[in-house]
């Protein structure tokens, strides 16, 4: 099934912006941007969709509202409304074991410590397709995980991230334009280094 809904994951709030864990919000917010849409929120969904156009496609862009652990309520009540299957679903989220600012596209695997991916996967299901952007390793082994994810990228990261943001967009744009196969070999053909993950 071709991608229909794409979804940021984050959490709501001022406080959050610009968190480690909210690169996903803000991928969608520059895809809402370049595609007209307009943001609103749908309490019965607990999200805020932005429905948009593209090459006479319709497409859901999703930032759930739920915080990040919750994020399968928000996504499964939006697929159970509209009848979609998992495979229709493009999710865009942060992932420590991946260098910062690196792409990987991937269908598969668990849940890799991200409670928001857990969650999804006990919501909706496995089969939806994962759009993860490395935002590093704990500086420190001894750091908690959640003030980690939560702190704010360092300016020099979102240098890195802005200057990689137009590269984000293509690469979704490829999902939707050649499907998932064609677009992993083409975003996933840089080899990983020895601590990143490689499913």
């Amino acid at each position: 099934m071709s991608i229909t809904v794409i979804a940021g994951l984050g959490n709501p709030g001022a406080k959050y912006r610009n968190t480690r864990h909210n690169i996903g919000f803000s991928v969608v917010d520059k895809l809402a941007s370049q595609l007209g849409g307009v943001w609103k929120h749908e309490a019965k969904f607990e999200a805020e969709t932005a429905i948009v156009t593209y090459d006479d496609r319709k497409l859901m862009l999703v930032k759930p509202q739920t915080f990040m652990n919750a994020s399968g309520r928000a996504l499964g009540a939006i697929l159970r409304y509209r009848k979609l299957a998992p495979s229709s679903l493009l999710v865009v989220y942060d992932d420590i074991t991946l260098d910062i600012g690196r792409p990987k596209l991937s269908h598969n695997g668990s849940g890799g410590g991200h409670n928001g991916i857990a969650d999804l996967l006990e919501q909706v299901g496995a089969g939806f397709l994962r759009y993860r952007i490395g935002i590093g390793a704990k500086p420190h082994k001894e750091m908690d995980l959640a003030d980690y994810v939560l702190s704010q990228f360092t300016q020099g990261d979102q240098t890195l991230l802005a200057d990689l943001m137009p590269t984000y967009i293509e690469h979704i744009r490829l999902v939707i334009d050649n499907g998932s196969e064609p677009a992993m070999n083409f975003i996933n053909q840089r080899t990983a280094t020895k601590h990143e993950r490689n499913d």
